[in-house]
C-alpha cells in the first residue's frame, strides 16, 4: 500500500476547509480557486456594491469573478484572513513553493473558474430577493480580479492569463504584495488595473506584520514600487491599516508614494475576519473616522486629494 505523507494530508485538509469556506478548487493540479465575492452577493441580494463600481468604471459587482491561480503565498501576513500552514496544530503544509510538478494553463483555469462560478451562482436564481436581470447577468462575468487568496504572482503564467481574461471580455484587477518585481516587469499583458498592497512603511514594521517566508520581500516590494511609474496601466498603492500597528510614521508612507506615483491611493481598514482574528485583537480595527484621519494626514504630505470615502469597506479614495 503506498504511504500518503502528513503534508499531503494537510493540503487535502486545507483544501476541505477551502471547500467549506465556499471556495471550489479548479484545475487539474488543484493550484487555483475560484469563490463568490460578498460583494457579488450584496449586488444580487440587496442592490449595494463594493467601492470598486462606485470608483473605477467599467466594473460591476454583479460580474466580477474573485479568483486566484496559486493557491500559496511567500508571506504569512497578520492581518490576513486565510488559513496559513502552521496555523492550527498538526496543520502544515509547504505552500511557497507549492509542491506540484506541473501548472495549469491559463484557459483552463479560466474556463473551469468561470464554470465552476456559474454553479455557485445557480443557488440564488429562486432567490426571491435577487434582481433576475442581475443574475442573468452575473452568470457572464465582465471582470477578473485576481486577489482572493495566495499571491497571484507566483503563478509562472500570469501575463498569458491577462491576455485570456481580455479574450473572453474581462478586464482584469491584479492585485499583488509586489514581491515578484521580475514578474511584473516581464509582463507583455498588464492587468487593466493593478494593485501593490503596502502594509508597513519601513522595514522593521514590514518583517514584523507581514512574516515574509523569503528574506529580501522588503528590498524587493520597493524594487516593485520603483518600476510602478513605468508599467502603462492603471495603478493602485492600497494602504492596510492596522491600529496600533502601521498607523504612524506618515512621512515614510509619503516617500513610498513619491517612489511609486500610483495614479490612485486606497487606505483600507483591516478587517478582523477569518483567520486572523486568531493573530490580531478585534482592537486593531480602525473606525472610519481612523482610516480619514489618516488619509487627510497622507493628502495634506503627497498633494493627492481625498476623492471618495466608503463606510461599509472602511475605505477611502485618493487621486493625483
Amino acid at each position: 500500500m503506498k504511504k500518503v505523507s502528513s503534508v499531503a494530508v494537510s493540503s487535502q485538509i486545507f483544501q476541505n476547509v477551502l471547500y467549506r469556506q465556499g471556495y471550489r478548487i479548479v484545475g487539474a493540479n488543484a493550484h487555483s480557486a475560484v469563490k463568490i465575492c460578498q460583494w457579488t452577493k450584496e449586488s444580487l441580494r440587496n442592490n449595494r456594491v463594493c467601492y470598486k463600481e462606485l470608483w473605477y468604471p467599467p466594473v460591476e459587482s454583479h460580474r466580477c469573478m474573485m479568483m486566484t491561480p496559486y493557491l500559496g503565498c511567500n508571506l504569512h501576513c497578520l492581518h490576513c484572513w486565510r488559513l496559513h500552514s502552521g496555523d492550527r496544530p498538526g496543520l502544515t503544509w509547504r505552500e511557497f513553493p507549492l509542491e506540484i510538478e506541473d501548472f495549469d494553463e491559463p484557459a483552463q483555469i479560466i474556463d473551469e473558474a468561470i464554470r465552476q462560478r456559474r454553479l455557485l451562482l445557480s443557488g440564488w436564481k429562486g432567490n426571491p430577493k435577487v434582481d433576475k436581470r442581475k443574475f442573468e447577468e452575473a452568470l457572464t462575468p465582465t471582470m477578473m480580479t485576481m486577489s482572493l487568496t495566495g499571491e497571484p504572482t507566483l503563478y509562472p503564467m500570469i501575463s498569458d492569463m491577462v491576455y485570456e481574461a481580455e479574450k473572453r471580455g474581462m478586464i482584469t484587477f491584479l492585485v499583488t504584495n509586489g514581491t515578484m518585481p521580475k514578474v511584473l516587469e516581464k509582463m507583455d499583458n498588464l492587468p487593466f488595473q493593478l494593485y501593490v498592497s503596502i502594509l508597513a512603511p519601513n522595514r522593521k514594521d514590514y518583517i514584523r506584520l507581514a512574516r515574509p517566508l523569503i528574506k529580501d520581500a522588503w528590498e524587493r516590494l520597493n524594487m516593485a514600487l520603483e518600476l510602478l511609474p513605468s508599467l502603462e496601466t492603471r495603478k493602485v498603492l492600497r494602504l492596510t491599516m492596522i491600529k496600533g500597528w502601521n498607523m504612524t510614521h506618515h512621512e515614510d508612507y509619503a516617500k513610498i508614494v513619491e517612489k511609486a506615483q500610483p495614479d490612485f491611493i486606497e487606505v483600507k481598514a483591516y478587517e478582523w475576519v477569518g483567520e486572523s482574528q486568531k493573530r490580531l485583537p478585534k482592537s486593531a480595527m480602525p473606525c472610519m473616522s481612523d482610516i480619514e484621519r489618516f488619509a487627510e494626514r497622507i493628502s495634506m504630505l503627497t498633494g493627492y486629494t481625498i476623492r471618495g470615502r466608503y463606510e461599509p469597506s472602511g475605505a477611502v479614495l485618493l487621486t493625483k
